[in-house]
């Protein structure tokens, strides 16, 4: 067990999870993250470089990764917006990477405060095309640790970018963490170009000029989306069986809902919680189930109720869905939660 801010925690934790690359450009409060990276890589044999701008940093992050290698980067919100272009090309490729979003507060420049405002770049792809990447939304350091070695395993399955998407509190927190031991190498990959003979003819590339090429290629893709959606969702609840209320959030702020939950129930309202873990793929069917049981949900987020959309669509018309938010950095107390869902539990 160890005491460690979360943004060093993911280092430590990808460099269990056989991350050897480290290609980024510093940005509060992500900062940590590419500092831990310099430290720890170099020790273990790994490469840390800071590039000359994010665009640069994500661009050889696509190599690293067409090479074989378990890469990583980092940013926060103006810096994920500029490599959207190169994670579309990553996508296109089916190339495995892990990249760590710790966001601030925005539009613009904003501030270094903790905001949820880069979810839709995120999840719904702020590149182009018809992609997707795998995003994982942790509450703790423990988490930031944990997720972020699935990330790597599950992006060298599916071949697909994978997001470790948090916000400034979570990254900047200190918590006890309890690594694992370390594991064993990650196996060669069969489709990876190596420098040498085995893999020479190996082709990675997101060009396909053939419009008949391009639609198959779209097709395979979405069809590995579904298999992500069908194995991948992860979530909690708590006392979910019995609420009349459901509050849905992630990251710092799911904390601060299940301190109202606890609460609340102590004062005997039947209120409970639901914390997507992944957002994609986003737990509709279980929110959908939920909504079927007759489930009043009440969204909290920190940006203007972009989550929210997806839970909309996934409840429909057939109960509310109410919602409730802050942002530019602004975050709700435990006190001001409890008096916004006593005033949905009381309709």
């Amino acid at each position: 067990m160890e005491l460690i801010k979360a943004n060093e925690a993911v280092v430590k934790a990808a460099i269990l999870a056989g991350c050897t690359q480290y290609y980024g450009y510093p940005i509060t409060p992500a900062s940590e993250v590419a500092m831990a990276a310099a430290k720890y890589l170099p020790k273990v044999g790994g490469t840390f470089l800071q590039a000359e701008s994010e665009v640069a940093a994500i661009n050889m992050v696509y190599g690293a990764a067409g090479a074989g290698a378990r890469v990583m980067t980092a940013s926060s919100g103006p810096g994920i917006s500029l490599k959207q272009e190169g994670i579309s090309y990553i996508a296109a490729a089916e190339l495995p990477c892990v990249i760590i979003d710790v966001m601030r507060a925005g539009p613009g420049l904003g501030n270094i405060w903790p905001e949820q405002g880069d979810y839709m770049q995120v999840v719904h792809g702020g590149g182009h095309g018809n992609y997707k990447s795998l995003v994982f939304l942790p509450n703790c350091a423990q988490e930031m640790a944990d997720l972020t070695i699935l990330a790597f395993d599950l992006a060298d399955k599916y071949r697909i970018p994978a997001y470790i998407l948090t916000d400034a509190y979570i990254g900047q927190m200190m918590e006890p963490v309890q690594f694992p031991k370390q594991r064993a190498h990650p196996p060669r990959k069969p489709w990876a170009l190596y420098a040498d003979h085995d893999s020479k003819d190996h082709l990675v590339s997101s060009i396909h000029m053939s419009t008949e090429d391009l639609e198959s290629h779209n097709v395979h893709l979405q069809n590995k989306y579904a298999e992500l959606e069908a194995n991948e969702v992860r979530y909690q609840d708590v006392e979910v069986d019995d609420a009349e209320l459901v509050m849905i959030g992630y990251g710092f702020i799911s904390r601060l809902l299940l301190s109202v939950v606890q609460d609340l129930r102590r004062e005997g309202h039947k209120i409970g919680m639901l914390r997507p873990i992944t957002a994609f793929p986003f737990p509709s069917v279980h929110i959908e189930e939920l909504a079927d049981k007759g489930k009043t949900f009440l969204m909290v987020e920190l940006s203007n109720g972009q989550m929210l959309r997806d839970v909309q669509l996934a409840v429909g018309r057939k109960t509310p869905v109410h919602f409730y938010n802050r942002m530019g950095g602004m975050v709700p107390s435990v006190e001001e939660l409890k008096t916004v869902a006593l005033r949905y539990l009381k309709k």
